[in-house]
């Protein structure tokens, strides 16, 4: 075959491919390849009509054997793309990836067109594939291209949109190449735009203050955008929002921060971030119960702030809420989610103050919850203090063995840490080893003083001690005053010198004044209420005792409050008002079924009514459960009598005179 029939050859082929006639190209190429077996246009038709005849490995083949022939010619590179970019061709993005790269080396100093149309592709392409740092590079290869060809700043304007509309879900797993290419797009995007100030330029201006408060190590600079944002809009408190929850999440209110903060709350009161930062400063000045509540309220409008709920949760640990604190540190876990960079910070230190909460709470399910909270603290088990606290949940859970290895080891490792010594005062105190709690408890208050824990626990070994320790002034007293003085919010102290002063020095006044602050300050502390009520009663002061009753039993939920509403239930039967004493004691009863005493006060208050078959019920009740309540007995006999059951009450009597012989008033009866 001469040049010129391969020529014809080719042309025929190519007439062929038009006419979709792709078998015979196939025979006119086969032809050509036997005479010349590296002719580059006869491997790209064989390509194309291949790829049209469904056979996309020939094709492949094909296109291959041309671009080996002439590695810097387009057409089997364009042949490769339209094959690659078929649908039914699967596993080949990698390969139409080098394509196009390919094919932008090959248009660059040609048609720019296509060039920009290819780099579409490519930027797709990545983009499918999440492959971020290549969608940037390449947007930006685009733009520079414009910017060569002297593109209108609207369009280049556009472009940098696009960027960052591509790279908008990169921060999820930034890394920090891609992550300052995203930033440098919205500084760009900002300067290019048209309308300054302006609708959309402002909401460009909030997406770049939301990018930046994703980089932990973008401090400067976002800090630098919140106040540029503010320059140009401001009546906009989103960007000291933004200020005021990078200040939360920094950790510290420094004098900038709590300008901040003021700023905002003159210009939106009701802003989530402004609450949120005044419940911190709240804390910061104990005023803790401030700090609760704003805390609280800022979270309802801003919720997904891990730091704000750690600071809720300390705020409700120093009032003593312990189980609020431990679900404000699950509400801060969870925000969380996998931490890590400064996250892991506070997320050791909400399973840190989880684990403390747990620990205050005292039983042995919270124990066991602490422990597996302080196991998932980074490198905790190289913190002593950590330690001391899981020593602390393994004595809660009743694994004394286990706690007094950690306290021995501790206080050989860490001689001067005041939790060491604290440890191993409440093991000796619950071992009712007195006097070694007493030295363990001395030393711990020596290493830290303020700490109002030690001091009540002294006070307590002190009251158990012996008679004068419990007696002496210098002793428990002073130790119980110490430690109200330093944590006016721990309720159990009033408890303990509402005891003393009643039992040790006699003095009511005073003692009705201590279980009240601590009724007021843990209303769950039944024997504080109990015993603010009774003195209040021995005092002659009704008023008080009735008002600390209606508050408990005005919120209480049902089967709750059984003390509250038996000693009001009582009250009422002896000021000779028997339907609010039944009331108050079936209220009493759902909470305690089987108090029996408590049926006998109902029975009681049934018949002062006048209501004798449900007091005889009341009564009856009362004596099967204590068999031992004559009283009971005696007055469901009387009242057989009444209802006329006479032989029923005949049994009663001699039942009761079986047990007591001189019982008068079954004699009489």
């Amino acid at each position: 075959m001469s040049n010129k029939e391969v020529k014809a050859a080719l042309k025929s082929a190519r007439d062929a491919i038009r006419n979709k006639e792709y078998k015979e190209a196939l025979k006119h190429c086969k032809a050509v390849l036997k005479q010349e077996k590296n002719n580059y246009n006869a491997w790209v038709f064989i390509g194309l009509a291949a790829a049209e005849l469904e056979q996309p490995d020939q094709a492949k083949g094909a296109y291959k054997k041309a671009i080996e022939l002439e590695p810097n010619q387009l057409l089997a590179w364009q042949g490769l793309a339209n094959l690659y970019e078929k649908p039914n061709q699967i596993d080949v993005k990698g390969d139409l990836a080098d394509v196009y790269e390919k094919l932008l080396e090959l248009y660059e100093s040609g048609d720019k067109q296509k060039w920009c149309d290819v780099c579409n592709k490519l930027v797709e392409l990545y983009h499918q594939e999440r492959k971020y740092l290549e969608v940037a590079e390449t947007w930006q290869k685009l733009i520079r291209m414009k910017q060569e060809e002297g593109a209108e700043k609207a369009e280049l304007h556009q472009l940098w949109k696009k960027m960052i509309q591509l790279l908008k879900d990169s921060t999820r797993n930034q890394d920090n190449k891609t992550g300052q290419l995203l930033l440098t797009a919205f500084e760009h995007a900002l300067k290019s735009a048209d309308t300054v100030p302006g609708e959309d330029h402002q909401n460009l201006y909030m997406d770049f203050i939301q990018c930046l408060s994703k980089f932990p190590h973008e401090v400067a600079r976002l800090e630098k955008a919140c106040h540029d944002m503010m320059s140009l809009y401001p009546t906009m408190s989103y960007p000291l929002e933004v200020l005021c929850l990078h200040f939360v999440h920094s950790g510290t209110l420094s004098e900038k921060a709590l300008h901040c903060i003021s700023r905002l709350l003159e210009m939106d009161a009701s802003s989530g971030p402004g609450i949120i930062c005044f419940g911190i400063k709240c804390l910061k000045e104990k005023k803790y119960k401030e700090a609760v509540e704003s805390l609280t309220e800022g979270l309802q409008k801003t919720n997904q702030c891990p730091a704000a709920w750690h600071y809720l949760a300390e705020a409700q640990m120093k009032i003593h809420e312990h189980r609020n604190a431990v679900l404000s540190c699950n509400q801060a876990l969870e925000a969380l989610g996998t931490a890590e960079g400064p996250n892991l910070q506070w997320k050791n230190l909400a399973l840190q103050l989880k684990a403390e909460s747990l620990i205050k709470i005292a039983d042995a399910d919270a124990a066991e919850e602490a422990i597996k909270a302080l196991e998932q603290i980074v490198d905790g088990s190289s913190d002593p203090v950590v330690s001391a606290l899981r020593g602390q949940a393994y004595l809660n859970k009743g694994l004394m063995d286990q706690a007094s290895k950690i306290s021995q080891e501790l206080l050989l490792s860490h001689p001067d840490l005041a939790e060491a010594h604290a440890l191993e005062g409440f093991i000796h105190y619950s071992q009712k080893n007195y006097g070694q709690a007493e030295k363990s408890f001395l030393n711990a208050i020596e290493k830290k003083a303020g700490t109002a824990e030690y001091h009540q626990y002294l006070g307590l070994t002190y009251w158990f001690m012996s008679d004068e320790t419990k007696t002496d002034k210098g002793k428990a007293l002073t130790q119980f005053l110490k430690a109200a003085k330093l944590d006016s919010y721990l309720g159990s102290a009033f408890c303990y010198l509402g005891n003393y002063y009643r039992d040790i020095a006699g003095d009511k006044s005073r003692a009705r004044g201590c279980y009240k602050k601590a009724f007021e300050l843990d209303e769950t502390d039944e024997e504080s209420g109990t015993a603010a009520v009774n003195l209040s009663v021995e005092l002659g002061d009704m008023d008080t005792a009735l008002t600390i009753l209606n508050e408990v039993t005005g919120k209480a939920r049902p089967g709750t409050a059984k003390w509250a509403w038996l000693h009001r239930g009582l009250y009422y039967l002896r000021t000779g008002q028997p339907s609010q004493a039944v009331a108050d004691l079936q209220a009493a009863l759902r909470a305690d079924p089987k108090d029996s005493n408590c049926w006998e006060s109902l029975g009681e208050a049934y018949l002062n009514r006048g209501s004798y078959s449900t007091a005889l019920k009341s009564f009856r009740k009362a004596s099967e459960l204590n068999p031992g309540l004559v009283y009971s007995i005696y007055r469901a006999a009387a009242l057989e009598q009444i209802l006329g059951k006479y032989e029923n009450a005949i049994a009663t009597y001699q039942e009761i005179l079986k047990k007591t012989e001189n019982y008068v008033p079954a004699l009489k009866g």
